[in-house]
């Protein structure tokens, strides 16, 4: 920018500054502040801190920083200090040309919250440029006929240094027909004028040589000079005469150059070369003389160079006419530039903040930013708006600042990131638009708790698992993100204080894996359940929780255990049988239990080996040893059956069972051995009638059990399939199959034998007391319904 445009922009900022000088954010004091012009970057210019009236410790925590109106960084603001230190070399002349005082308006602004500081940079102004005449050589001429007292005036010497660095005096070389005035025109410029002291005579010389020096008031004065040719002509008694003192033209500022501004015409009524007028401009400005350029002979007025209204808006143009007698004639033209709409607004962002919290209340502000717009009137008159839709306001502040604000609290989770658009129109014809992007990132808040895929797991673990088996995995999700969202997995206490937890299960906290820490045992545990929960890393962290339930699948690990007849007594078990029963007869019934569940509990029973094959037979699905045909007297007396009870696991698993028979013809048949000691004799019929009874007894009682499971059988068929403890398959139950599960088996917990004892003698009948296996589980201490009842049929 040419330093005359510089001087026009800097008036029209210190006029709109104090035009808006009343806003509501600003103090009405300004702080003012001096420098002289090519100081060394980093010079200590002054502090703010007493002019701001509080704590160097707000600077950096209100984000206080310098804008100047041009929006160049003369100064900046230590931060540590308050000190203004010069962020670059300032050249008085380029900033303000001829303008005095220079001075350079800025704006302390403090962001939060937001509070400008008028100031002012007075720019002062050293000697460093020396007078300059635009004419080095200059042309004089003068007719011999002048009146002494005569004055010629002479171009001004140019110095774009200002006060008393600028022109101050003249002076000419010594001559006896020269003196040098000093006159004083607009703006307190100096000007000389060469004054004729006596009258001139072109015969005796017709040329005389000055020197013209001007001078300026530095310290050191620096001069310039030039050389005048007086030309001593012939007389000339009539003077040009334009005709008007004064032309007024208005110029639009985007005519192309070489366009005709207007034309100035003079008349002179002399004669030859006395009448002959030129053209030309007289003591114009630099600015002049590089804008417009005259025709010396038609007096056209021409563009030199483009106009610029937002420089210069009016030109003042001294043109003089001259004859061929050195008379001349003078007007004055006023060229007024009309503005046209040829600047687009500007947009400056002073402050961004980004990224903004989502929880963030209205009314924050998110950018600071100023608008410009160098055209006049209407031209420079701007709207500035953003998109709809958005939850942002624009709202101005001082002058031509405005900020964005939020209009509500923000939801990271619905946008994370807004691209908003400043737009500025201007007002003028056509219309003018800038825009600006800015991309604004909202930081996530923890405000959404982790959510579980599931409300409920259901997990399967196979009994006798191996320890840190992957059993199931639990899954939680959060719509937050960052460590808002990093989830850590946990177990919950049980709500039954009984169950071990922590050495049944363990979770990984990171991924939400289970895993079984020891191996189950479905007879001792079917199923258990607890709460799981996931935790996020936020501050203050949310968590949620989701209900794991275990069932733990039964393995075909326990053989089945027979309960009658009992295979671990001190004395075999005998049973009778008459010799006279029929053939489907009912020796004894085999009761064996498995403590598994479902199939692996169906018993099914097999004879692997007899004494007499093809005597006896076994039912498959119930044990019940019953006689294949009729007893012969050659059938030997004792005999041995070996019977195999298996299960329908995979792989299926089994048990042995030893019956001994012992054939008598009637029950009052002694059969036992005598003791070797001798004994009272017994009465035999009172021995025979004990054995009915209790024969009679007893199978009364079985019969009752018998009916008692049956009708048990028939209940249970109209409850739910599934109980607790076992399952019952679906579909048909196989016929050669016993289901010991549940009803219709004697309890694991308990055996009952009656039999007589192998050492006693003929009038002897033992009962023996309930066994307790010591192959069996102790602590379960449970029973099922059925063999409670069966336990109680017992008299247990």
């Amino acid at each position: 920018m040419e330093p005359g445009e510089r001087i026009a922009l800097q008036m029209r900022q210190v006029l709109l500054f104090f035009v808006f000088l009343g806003g509501s954010l600003v103090l009405s004091e300004t702080w003012s502040y001096s420098v002289a012009e090519e100081t060394d970057i980093g010079s200590f210019i002054a502090n703010v801190i007493k002019d701001m009236g509080s704590g160097v410790e707000d600077l950096a925590a209100r984000g206080a920083r310098v804008i100047f109106d041009d929006y160049q960084p003369y100064l900046r603001l230590d931060l540590q200090t308050g000190n203004l230190l010069l962020n670059e070399q300032l050249d008085r002349e380029a900033l303000c040309d001829t303008s005095d005082p220079c001075i350079l308006h800025f704006q302390v602004l403090f962001e939060n919250p937001l509070q400008f500081f008028q100031a002012e940079l007075l720019v002062r102004d050293i000697n460093d440029h020396t007078p300059t005449f635009l004419e080095k050589d200059i042309s004089l001429k003068i007719s011999e006929g002048t009146t002494p007292g005569t004055s010629f005036q002479m171009d001004s010497a140019q110095d774009s240094d200002v006060g008393m660095n600028g022109v101050q005096n003249y002076t000419i070389s010594p001559s006896p027909y020269f003196h040098l005035k000093l006159k004083e025109g607009d703006k307190g410029r100096k000007y000389p004028e060469l004054v004729l002291d006596r009258s001139l005579d072109r015969e005796r010389e017709p040329k005389i040589s000055l020197i013209l020096t001007a001078l300026d008031g530095g310290s050191p004065p620096r001069s310039g000079t030039a050389l005048i040719q007086v030309v001593i002509m012939d007389v000339n008694d009539n003077a040009p005469e334009f005709e008007r003192t004064l032309y007024e033209v208005q110029v639009p500022e985007n005519s192309p150059v070489d366009s005709l501004v207007t034309t100035v015409s003079a008349t002179d009524s002399d004669m030859g070369t006395n009448g002959e007028i030129t053209y030309s401009f007289a003591h114009v400005s630099r600015e002049v003389w590089k804008t417009f350029e005259i025709h010396p002979i038609s007096g056209d007025i021409y563009l030199k160079a483009l106009l610029d209204f937002e420089v210069t808006q009016s030109y003042t143009i001294n043109v003089q006419a001259i004859d061929g007698g050195s008379l001349s004639g003078k007007s004055t033209i006023i060229v007024k530039v009309m503005d046209v709409n040829d600047n687009p607004p500007e947009i400056a962002i002073t402050s961004l903040t980004s990224p903004i919290p989502e929880n963030s209340l209205s009314e924050v502000v998110v950018a600071v930013f100023s608008l410009r717009d160098q055209d006049s009137g209407d031209n420079g008159r701007m709207i500035c708006s953003i998109q709809e839709n958005l939850p942002f306001l624009l709202k101005p502040t001082f002058k031509n600042f405005y900020t964005l604000v939020t209009e509500g609290p923000l939801d990271r989770e619905s946008r994370a990131e807004y691209n908003i658009t400043i737009t500025v129109t201007d007002l003028g014809t056509p219309r003018l638009k800038t825009q600006h992007n800015i991309t604004l990132q909202v930081s996530d808040v923890n405000d959404n708790a982790p959510a579980f895929s599931q409300a409920s797991y259901t997990m399967y673990v196979p009994e006798n698992n191996s320890p840190a088996l992957h059993i199931g995995t639990v899954r939680a999700t959060d719509s937050d993100s960052g460590a808002n969202a990093q989830l850590t997995y946990s177990l919950l206490p049980p709500h039954d204080p009984h169950l071990a937890l922590a050495s049944l299960v363990s979770i990984n906290a990171d991924n939400g894996q289970l895993f079984a820490l020891r191996a189950l045992d479905y007879e001792a545990l079917q199923a258990f359940e607890f709460r799981v929960g996931a935790a996020d890393r936020g501050s203050p962290a949310l968590s949620s929780q989701a209900l794991v339930r275990v069932l733990v699948l039964d393995a075909n690990d326990n053989a089945p255990f027979v309960l009658y007849p009992l295979q671990n007594a001190s004395a075999p078990c005998t049973e009778l049988l008459p010799r006279a029963a029929e053939p489907g007869y009912l020796l004894t019934k085999v009761v064996a239990v498995d403590r598994d569940s479902g199939q692996n509990a169906w018993l099914s029973f097999q004879l692997l080996k007899a004494t007499e094959p093809g005597l006896f037979g076994v039912w498959p699905h119930n044990g019940e040893v019953r006689t294949a045909r009729l007893l012969s007297e050659r059938d030997a007396p004792r005999h041995r059956l070996l019977l195999l009870v298996k299960d329908n696991g995979e792989p299926p698993q089994s048990a042995s069972v030893t019956l001994h028979v012992l054939l008598v013809d009637g029950f009052s048949q002694p059969y036992l051995p005598p003791p070797e000691v001798a004994r009272q004799p017994a009465q035999p019929d009172a021995l025979t009638l004990y054995l009915v009874i209790a024969l009679a007894s007893v199978s009364s009682l079985f019969l009752f059990s018998l009916l008692l499971f049956v009708a048990l059988r028939l209940c249970r068929r109209t409850r739910p399939a599934s109980l607790p403890g076992g399952s019952v398959p679906e579909g048909r139950f196989p016929g050669h199959l016993l289901d010991v599960s549940g009803a219709g088996t004697l309890s694991h917990s308990y055996q009952y034998e009656v039999c007589l004892a192998g050492d006693s003698g003929t009038d002897e009948f033992k009962f023996l007391k309930p066994i307790y296996p010591n192959i069996l589980d102790q602590n379960s201490g449970r029973h099922s319904g059925d063999e409670a009842s069966f336990l109680n049929l017992l008299g247990m």
